[in-house]
């Protein structure tokens, strides 16, 4: 009967965006920028992980979830520059003492140190980005290598979602460095990941190995015989690559390789788009699970529309694509509350999800792609 629901609403709602559309005006893309950006600082959570030696629940907020919000709050800054938004993200790094999480290359305990960075490049304070540069001098010392078999959440970034985790963290730093080590050893880590779980054929990233094709041919496929590619993980990934390609020099030795990968993504991305401009949480197999998931939504919006905005991407093509997906993004807000909803809770693969559903980062992606769509050419 859900799935029966879900059919009828994407049919209603794709007579809707039929017509030609227009790039919102900046005032409509903050307001709804804003009722997602407060109503999630009005209900931020404990984020959550599993301490490996005992096995028990901790918590802490120096995790992945917050540190993906931390990108969207500063980008909500960035676009409204609002001094509550600053002072919020700089109290929420501050309880973490401006330390990483524990664990030396693991990508997840490094994603806030894009916040770090993005605070100390408005503060000028060595403090905040102290524990950040420590620790990937440490890691350009002796970088955990990869490929491995199978997935294990090791330091190597055997998972794709290390993809917009630990990567940007290196960018800026060479941002602010202006040291190459940081962006040559980045891209050894990366592009290992690259060789282990990038789908050449289908130009999209594998969650992990344990869903890419095996040595003796065999893979792992949806119920219905399809190649299995996580939205949010190639979410992940996409998103990570835009924000390399802000840090990287027109220069550098391998950014074409980058904007190959980004380019072939986004091509790929663009043709899986649902008719309510929204995509399912398995890529290719939209009837396993054919509800919307904004998370990797969000993430697809704010690359394409990057891409307009540097140039490395058609107008033509993909304008109509981010219209349509930022209209199916603010379609998942709840009108009373500002919650976004359709986001599909932590987890390693393409699952189910719901009106009610939601999460830190999905509003970070939210508030990403928004942020990106204010600098399209009415916008200026």
């Amino acid at each position: 009967m859900k799935q029966k629901l879900v059919i009828i609403y994407l049919v209603a709602f794709s007579i809707s965006l039929s017509a030609t559309e227009k790039i919102p005006a900046k005032k409509e893309i903050i307001s709804a920028m804003t009722r997602v950006c407060d109503w999630q600082l009005a209900n931020l959570i404990k984020t959550e992980y599993v301490d490996k030696d005992t096995l028990k629940h901790k918590y802490r907020d120096s995790n992945w979830i917050r540190g993906t919000f931390l990108t969207g709050l500063l980008a909500q800054y960035y676009s409204t520059k609002n001094q509550k938004y600053l002072d919020v993200a700089i109290a929420l790094c501050s309880r973490n003492k401006w330390k990483l999480g524990p664990k030396f290359q693991f990508a997840d305990d490094l994603c806030i140190g894009q916040a770090y960075l993005e605070l100390y490049k408005l503060k000028k304070d060595k403090e905040l980005i102290a524990d950040v540069e420590f620790r990937l001098k440490a890691i350009m010392k002796n970088p955990k290598r990869g490929p491995v078999v199978g997935w294990k959440g090791n330091d190597n970034w055997d998972w794709c979602d290390a993809l917009y985790m630990a990567p940007p963290v290196f960018s800026r730093m060479y941002s602010i460095t202006k040291n190459q080590a940081y962006l040559d050893t980045m891209t050894v880590l990366w592009f290992d990941t690259y060789n282990l779980l990038y789908d050449k054929k289908e130009k999209l990233f594998y969650r992990d190995a344990r869903f890419s094709e095996r040595n003796d041919g065999t893979q792992q496929l949806s119920k219905n015989g399809k190649k299995i590619f996580w939205s949010r993980g190639n979410g992940w990934v996409i998103g990570g690559l835009t924000r390399l390609l802000q840090d990287m020099p027109k220069n550098y030795t391998h950014r074409a390789e980058f904007e190959k990968v980004y380019k072939e993504m986004c091509e790929k991305i663009a043709t899986l788009q649902g008719e309510d401009g929204l995509w399912r949480s398995s890529l290719l197999d939209t009837e396993e699970y054919p509800a919307p998931e904004t998370s990797g939504s969000g993430f697809y919006c704010y690359a394409l529309a990057y891409g307009i905005n540097n140039g490395l991407l058609p107008s033509k093509k993909y304008l109509p694509v981010i219209l349509k997906a930022w209209k199916g993004l603010n379609w998942a807000i709840d009108k009373q509350t500002g919650m976004l909803g359709w986001v599909q809770a932590v987890g390693a693969d393409p699952r189910s999800v719901t009106s009610s559903e939601t999460a830190e980062y999905g509003a970070g992606a939210f508030l990403l792609a928004g942020s990106e769509i204010i600098k399209m050419k009415k916008n200026k």
